[in-house]
């Protein structure tokens, strides 16, 4: 006997494929065992026995065609004689050999070709039904995806966050505050039901799911492994995803092969019914073998004929239950749309609804999951979901940044305020929360904040920033934090990424933003309202406007301080300026201006005025400045200036001026009448030489004149008795003056990159220089007196 196992090699699959195999390919796996069974047993019949019997015909060979086989049996005699059977018959005369000869040569030439066949032909087709069944198990295109799709079915149904989020969303894991944070799941739940194959098994079997489902959860905590393993699973469901929504080969392989099916079916039915009537218990023989046996006709008996037949009606049987089982399938594939599959029954179960729609291959798979078992598509849905994901993240990070670790980064800002500052994470750690004395909280590149109600807890805070941090703030924060924040800044690639809710907080004193108006949107250079922001003092834009906000005017009433940084973009309105009638402090840097903007003379209570990094050329307008009669501190740097006009002393009120980086060559006389001058700032120029008027700042305390051409200086520029930082570095001096004596405050002074020789020893009267406030050679500082080096360097 020939074992069927034998042919298991053309069904052998992985166990954990059976999660793909619905019932109806499960009952037509059993019926072709079953048919196969069928034509092994007839085969091993056809090899171990004798197929066909024959005897001579002595009818007439005129009536061989005529009368039937039955009839030419030997009529034998039999008689009773004292109770024992004598039998008689015909002699034939025929030796072993040739009885043997005409068996064989009538079984070739008399049998029909059906009942010879019949068990062959039954093994041949059921192989065919096999390998049709698992072809796309097995075909390269098609085996990959099934693998990797049964490998993270698998990983997803045994994780424990999958019972985890299925248990938050169903409301059986009930949690307080203080284990918000505790990474919750079912270790053993999952992980011990039947369907786990032995350790020594190469291949996983799934679990089986009624296991997993009738066993009571076992709450442990999830360890930090395991939230990476399964963020790992995301990541792979994401990816493949992507690869197998690009097409359909699946879908297509199992339509193809179950229309083969079907054919070879019908095929099969049709000429079985047809040919089953040839397999005959007697068979007629007539061969030309006279000369060999004396005989040409004969009668034949075919042994296996009546098993065969009723094998044959059996075999039929199974075959029209399979193509039964083929028709359904058929019907199931095209009665709807098997392309597409939808997660609605899981999104309302869980509560996640942004569990996306599938389709293609990915949309069959799970098609026929749902005919194994629906708990899998449910399991696997978990890993599809957003929301699922952004939870896990959460509970990683708050395992990864406890308390304990959040308080070791915190540190003073600029402000003095007890900062946080996290950069480039994931989400935002609800540990945060928990550090009552933040401050400030500093947030940058972040994605996809969502501020808990816990927020509540950051009693102190009054500062936030938000660079490249989109988030989302629920109305009770945004009542918390509507009258508590002061100081937020706001930093995306362009402005209309800005929260909405950053315009509600009506407590807010000092607002930062940062980012590009659309190309279309420039020039208008359209802001949200600022009306709720009462309090507003301090307002910074960076960005590429072609005009001054209109909505800076709704703070026009008590705005002190006003930025507006352009990046180079030309800013060409700014009459809305007139309108901020407190403004003390304005900025206007790399605004493309050419000249200064007459809007700015308006501003009665303006203190500080920068116009830093534009294309200034002439400030013949700064006679205007007079009506500016609070103006202390005018920045003109960073431009091309050429000259300054003689006007400037008409900015009697003037303290600090800096003109540094500009082109000027000179610089007037009339600058030395603006007495209240206490900051000059004309380094990086090409001055030359300077007015001795200067000498006429008596309240000058700092002078910058680094990298300029000067040679010499004037004597009366050391009249400024009060001058306690003189700047004179990388000049074409060749000496420095010993009137420098006469300036006792002075406390730094820079004189490297000049041509010095050496120093005047009068640099011992400056009581306020030590050898940490001059910058010079250290061989020029070698020259001076040792008396003098060892004054400067007494502490």
């Amino acid at each position: 006997m020939i074992p069927v196992a034998e042919f298991k090699q053309f069904t052998e699959q992985q166990p954990a494929f059976k999660v793909l195999k619905p019932w109806w390919d499960v009952l037509a796996e059993y019926l072709t065992v079953a048919m196969l069974m069928i034509g092994v047993f007839g085969c091993t019949l056809q090899v171990t026995q004798d197929k066909i019997i024959c005897l001579p015909s002595h009818e007439p060979q005129k009536n061989l065609s005529e009368a039937p086989c039955q009839q030419l049996l030997p009529q034998g005699v039999s008689e009773q004689i004292g109770g024992l059977r004598e039998l008689s018959g015909l002699k034939n005369n025929l030796d072993l050999q040739q009885y043997s000869f005409i068996n064989q040569l009538c079984y070739e030439t008399a049998l029909h070709w059906y009942a010879k066949y019949f068990p062959y032909l039954v093994v041949i087709h059921t192989l065919i039904f096999m390998v049709c069944t698992s072809f796309w198990f097995k075909f390269p295109g098609t085996s990959s995806k099934i693998e990797h799709f049964i490998s993270i079915l698998g990983k997803c149904f045994d994780s424990p966050w999958t019972t985890r989020a299925l248990s938050e969303v169903s409301g059986e894991n009930n949690k307080g505050p203080a284990a918000g944070r505790a990474l919750l799941a079912t270790g053993t739940s999952t992980g011990a039901g039947p369907g786990k194959a032995g350790e020594g098994e190469k291949e996983k079997v799934l679990v089986e799911p009624e296991k997993a489902v009738t066993e009571p959860p076992v709450v442990t905590l999830l360890d930090k492994k395991e939230g990476e393993q399964a963020k790992a699973l995301f990541e792979k469901v994401k990816k493949f995803r992507v690869h197998v929504e690009e097409g359909d080969i699946l879908y297509s392989m199992y339509i193809r092969q179950t229309v083969l099916k079907v054919c070879k079916f019908f095929a099969i039915l049709v000429y079985n019914l047809i040919y089953v009537e040839k397999i005959s218990f007697l068979v007629a023989c007539r061969v030309e073998t006279s000369e060999v046996t004396g005989y040409a006709s004969f009668c034949c008996n075919h042994t296996k004929a009546h098993l065969f037949s009723k094998l044959a009606f059996c075999y039929i049987s199974f075959v029209c239950v399979y193509g039964i089982t083929c028709l359904y399938t058929l019907y199931w594939l095209f009665h709807r749309p098997l392309k597409e599959y939808s997660f609605r029954s899981v999104r309302e179960e869980t509560g996640m609804n942004d569990i996306p729609d599938v389709k293609n291959d990915f949309a069959f798979m799970l098609h026929l999951i749902d005919q194994y078992d629906s708990l899998y598509s449910k399991r696997f849905a978990v890993f599809l979901s957003e929301v699922s994901e952004s939870r896990l993240k959460q509970l990683n990070l708050n395992h990864e940044w406890t308390p304990e670790k959040l308080r070791q980064k915190l540190q003073r800002n600029t402000r003095g305020r007890l900062e946080l500052a996290l950069c480039m994470l994931p989400g935002l750690p609800d540990t945060v929360f928990e550090l009552s004395e933040i401050e400030a909280l500093r947030l940058e590149a972040i994605c996809d904040i969502s501020f808990p109600p816990g927020l509540s807890q950051l009693v102190n805070l009054q500062e936030l920033s938000l660079l490249h941090s989109p988030a989302r703030l629920p109305f009770s924060s945004q009542i918390f934090l509507r009258d508590r924040l002061k100081v937020i800044y706001v930093k995306f690639e362009e402005l209309r990424e800005v929260p909405l809710w950053v315009f509600g907080l009506r407590g807010l004193e000092e607002l930062y933003l940062e980012g590009l108006f659309p190309p279309e949107l420039a020039r208008a250079a359209t802001l949200e309202s600022l009306r709720e922001l009462k309090q507003l003092k301090v307002l910074s834009l960076r960005s590429n406007a072609g005009k001054v906000p209109a909505s800076v005017t709704d703070v026009a009433g008590h705005l002190q301080r006003l930025s507006l940084h352009n990046d180079g973009a030309r800013l060409l309105a700014l009459n809305s300026l007139k309108k901020l009638a407190v403004l003390r402090e304005l900025e206007l840097v790399a605004c493309g201006l050419e000249r200064i903007p007459h809007a700015i003379f308006s501003l009665g209570a303006l203190q500080e005025l920068d116009l830093k990094d534009n294309h200034l050329r002439s400030i013949e307008e700064i006679l205007s400045f007079q009506h500016c009669r609070k103006l202390v501190t005018l920045r003109l740097w960073h431009n091309q200036i050429a000259y300054v006009p003689e006007h400037v002393r008409k900015l009697r009120g003037l303290e600090q001026l800096y003109l540094s980086h500009n082109k000027l060559e000179t610089l007037p006389p009339q600058l030395g009448q603006c007495f209240g001058l206490r900051l000059l700032d004309v380094s990086h120029n090409g001055l030359r030489s300077l007015p001795p008027e200067l000498g006429l700042l008596q309240s000058l305390q700092h002078l910058a004149l680094s990298y300029n051409a000067l040679e010499s200086l004037p004597d009366e520029l050391f009249f400024c008795q009060k001058l306690r930082t003189l700047l004179l570095g990388y000049n074409h001096l060749t000496q420095l003056s010993p009137h420098v004596a006469a300036l006792r405050t002075l406390s730094r002074l820079e004189l490297k990159g000049n041509r010095l020789e050496t120093l005047p020893e009068e640099l011992g009267d400056c009581k306020g220089l030590k050898k940490s406030g001059l910058l010079v050679e250290d061989t020029l500082y070698e020259g001076l007196p040792a008396e003098v080096r060892e004054k400067m360097e007494e502490e």
